[in-house]
């Protein structure tokens, strides 16, 4: 591996803001800004979305999917006979 071409990988703190949510992955980031977190100081960089928030992931987009989908269904079927929950 040639030397001084490879960026400085080491630990750094992501502060997910929607949800107040902060964990440590190592990465190549440059930022300035550093934390205290767990008795040690980290490079921090602050996010609007993680895993930890994203619709895809927590599975909440999908569960607003399906009850606008049974709520049409029954309006559709509703003067055959289908009951609304």
């Amino acid at each position: 591996m040639k030397a001084g071409i490879h960026p400085n990988y080491r630990p750094v703190v992501f502060h997910d803001t929607s949800i107040d949510h902060y964990f440590v992955i190592g990465s190549a980031l440059q930022t300035d800004q550093t934390i205290e977190w767990q008795g040690k100081t980290y490079p921090y960089m602050a996010i609007d979305v993680s895993s930890e928030s994203h619709s895809f992931y927590t599975g909440k987009q999908r569960a607003v999917q399906q009850e606008g989908r049974i709520a049409n269904f029954n309006r559709r079927f509703s003067r055959f006979g289908a009951k609304e929950q």
